[in-house]
């Protein structure tokens, strides 16, 4: 029987957020200090034998967070995605039963369907011992979507451009957060042109910039959902902390672990890698 490999799949933060003027085609470049921390998803990897097709079976781990319907079609998923691009980059089938258990809630800009695709690049490369440059791994990411390159560099770096820049930016000492999850979404596309409507920023700024984290996108995000800016009201007001946005929502995280009885809505206490 082939060996059964387990991959960690970690959500990421983003502490700031950066965002220009969009280009001709819509494209928004930004500048952000990302970290990947401790709230994982699973993608268990085993080797096909005697088989050119491989198989993709996706669903929410036992003790996910905030688990929701998956509907959409496997073939649509990004380790799906990856699976095929690498094997066009490579020029032969690398069949594989995938099993993907999910914890990282979707639509929350935790960037868990960018970090599964990211680590099947990385898991296909293991298994089957490609040896793929580097370079040819960052452009591989950069087709599935513009997070998953920052998945196949370190846990803690600045993306620039639009998102395949990715330089090391290292975080002093382990950083401990509290994740809130929400039973909210919000629609990454929907977010931005919100953004653009608000013509406040169009210009991008240091992603370390002072102490305190900063999201450009927040506001459009709580203009898209007005929920999640009533919800960030009122556990900053319970908690006593600061509570931030990342990405495009709905998510949102504390700098420091805070009284999970006080937050009413799912979160869970992680750290920085």
């Amino acid at each position: 029987m082939s060996e059964t490999r387990v991959y960690k799949c970690p959500a990421k933060v983003n502490l700031s957020l950066s965002v220009g003027a969009p280009r001709a085609d819509g494209m928004h470049p930004i500048c952000s200090w990302m970290v990947q921390v401790s709230l994982y998803d699973d993608l268990i990897i085993r080797r096909g034998q005697g088989v050119t097709e491989s198989t993709f079976d996706i669903g929410w781990a036992e003790d996910a967070p905030q688990p929701t319907p998956i509907d959409w079609p496997v073939h649509k998923d990004l380790i799906a995605k990856a699976h095929a691009l690498m094997e066009e980059s490579v020029g032969r089938p690398l069949p594989v039963h995938a099993t993907l258990r999910k914890r990282t809630p979707v639509g929350g800009g935790l960037g868990g369907g960018s970090s599964d695709g990211a680590m099947m690049l990385k898991a296909l490369d293991d298994v089957f011992g490609l040896g793929v440059p580097m370079g040819t791994m960052l452009e591989l990411a950069s087709k599935l979507g513009s997070d998953v390159a920052f998945f196949i560099g370190p846990p803690s770096a600045i993306v620039s451009g639009f998102g395949e820049l990715i330089t090391p930016m290292p975080v002093s000492g382990t950083m401990e957060l509290t994740l809130i999850l929400p039973p909210l979404t919000c629609n990454t596309g929907a977010v931005y042109r919100e953004f653009d409507a608000m013509g406040e920023i169009t210009e991008l700024r240091d992603a370390v910039v002072g102490d305190e984290p900063f999201n450009d996108l927040a506001k459009a995000a709580c203009v898209v959902e007005p929920r999640l800016a009533a919800l960030r009201l009122r556990l900053h007001e319970t908690l006593g902390v600061p509570v931030y946005i990342t990405g495009s929502g709905a998510a949102m995280f504390t700098t420091c672990h805070v009284d999970l009885d006080k937050i009413d809505v799912p979160a869970v206490h992680v750290h920085t890698l």
